[in-house]
């Protein structure tokens, strides 16, 4: 577990392009309870130069973090106690407190800087298996103000500006994990086996399947993503132009480095032509439910959005521009993948936990689109290839090459995957330059040639 862990930290740099022997310490993120891997992931960090730092995850009314939390931290007793108190803030937040929090965090960093420019970025290991979260809305709790909101989002930019500053995102990576708790029920044993091999699932051959995917995806000008039965999605994605085919390629072909497990190739779409509707009956995002989740799309924004968790209609959507918008009026479409691990979500059908699969390893299990940032947040301009060679050429959209001008507009500081099960996939398919078809999933089975061994996990199922 740990050398998975560990490893897929160190490729992180590696095809990312990026310099790990500058770097000094790695930040380990983790639930209680996983110390004697974690004992195991220092050594492994301590032998590739890197000094393992790990703190304990802080709880203020300044932080609004809801349920999710950064740092070390145990079993969470009453996530709707975290959910009422996210916006406590509103006691507090004007702009007085913005600047000072500014102020305080550019004197920390000005103390610290050659530390900051040595870190090489946070080592996450998360849990699933808890019993699903589906928050209640309490007329008691704080909200902030639509002058809160926006004050937030403006702190949210700067600080992440900040940040960027001294621990510089085109020398920085990441690798993330997750592996199941007691929690998820009786089985839990053989879960957390079948979870493991998931997690070291056979990269190179995940690696040359995705390939083939990249290779059919690269001759199109849009995708075509459409659901079935319930799922009422209908999607076009519009692609970069390649200059040069031979040497470019529009997607990364993601096996298991810092998003653990494989598989996943993945894009960040022009915003121009990339219109429709995404819908998903049922998901989890960041540990909170959505239920009959829908987000309308044009020239790649959101322009409207709902869902069914409340009877009272500005309630869902309240629901979503807290948690998915994060007090955003809109966002752009950060990136467009399709998930290979067909594995993981035979999974999650056998035991019943799909509700409970975090967002690392659901994203792997259907075509996903992400909302805010793009994949290549803050490194656009470093250099990226894909195995057989080929530059990754689509790293930025019409948003993020804001960053040159007023880079407080090209940011948004979140990435949140919204994925489509194989089970309510009607059709992704490519259509090309010359007008042709190319069909890559079909009634929820992979129909590109050379692509056959991801449907034999669903024959297993049968």
């Amino acid at each position: 577990m740990a050398d998975t862990y560990t490893e897929g930290y160190r490729i992180g740099f590696e095809v990312g392009n990026k310099d790990i022997s500058i770097k000094k310490t790695v930040n380990i993120r983790y639930r209680l309870g996983f110390e004697r891997m974690i004992r195991k992931a220092i050594e492994n960090f301590d032998r590739i130069g890197l000094c393992s730092t790990i703190y304990r995850a802080g709880s203020s009314i300044f932080q609004g973090r809801s349920v999710n939390k950064n740092g070390f931290f145990g079993a969470n007793p009453n996530k709707q106690f975290d959910y009422d108190h996210k916006e406590d803030q509103a006691l507090v937040l004007d702009k007085l407190l913005v600047e000072r929090k500014l102020d305080c965090m550019k004197n920390a960093y000005e103390h610290w800087k050659q530390e900051a420019a040595e870190h090489g970025g946070p080592a996450v290991v998360e849990i699933f298996g808890e019993m699903p979260f589906v928050p209640e809305t309490k007329k008691t709790a704080c909200k902030l103000s639509e002058k809160q909101q926006k004050l937030s989002v403006e702190y949210a930019g700067k600080a992440g500006a900040m940040q960027n500053r001294y621990i510089k995102g085109e020398e920085r990576s990441f690798t993330i994990i997750a592996f199941p708790v007691p929690d998820i029920g009786e089985q839990y044993a053989e879960i957390f086996d079948d979870i493991v091999r998931i997690n070291t699932l056979d990269y190179k051959l995940y690696q040359g399947i995705q390939q083939k995917l990249i290779d059919a995806l690269d001759q199109g000008l849009t995708i075509k993503v459409k659901g079935r039965g319930d799922n009422r999605t209908d999607m076009t994605i519009r692609l970069h132009t390649l200059q040069d085919k031979m040497k470019q390629t529009n997607f990364e072909n993601c096996v298991a480095d810092v998003n653990i497990p494989v598989g996943e190739v993945f894009t960040s779409p022009v915003l121009q032509g990339t219109n429709g509707l995404l819908h998903v009956t049922r998901v989890f995002l960041n540990e909170l439910e959505y239920k009959d989740i829908w987000l309308e799309f044009r020239d790649g924004m959101v322009a409207d959005y709902g869902c069914a968790n409340f009877p009272v209609e500005e309630e869902n959507r309240k629901y979503i521009k807290d948690n998915v918008l994060f007090h955003h009026d809109t966002l752009p479409i950060g990136e467009f993948a399709i998930g290979t691990n067909t594995t993981a979500y035979v999974v999650a059908r056998k035991y019943g936990i799909e509700d409970k699969m975090p967002i690392l390893i659901a994203e792997k299990t259907g075509p996903h689109f992400a909302v805010g940032d793009t994949c290549y947040s803050h490194a656009e301009n470093v250099k990226v290839y894909n195995p057989d060679g080929k530059e990754i050429i689509a790293k930025d959209n019409e948003v993020s090459v804001l960053r040159d001008t007023d880079v407080s507009k090209a940011y948004f500081q979140c990435h949140t995957d919204i994925t489509i099960p194989y089970d309510e996939l009607g059709e992704v398919s490519v259509l090309t330059e010359g007008g042709d078809v190319i069909p890559i999933i079909q009634n929820g089975q992979f129909v590109l040639p050379g692509c056959e061994e991801l449907n034999r996990a669903f024959e297993v199922e049968r």
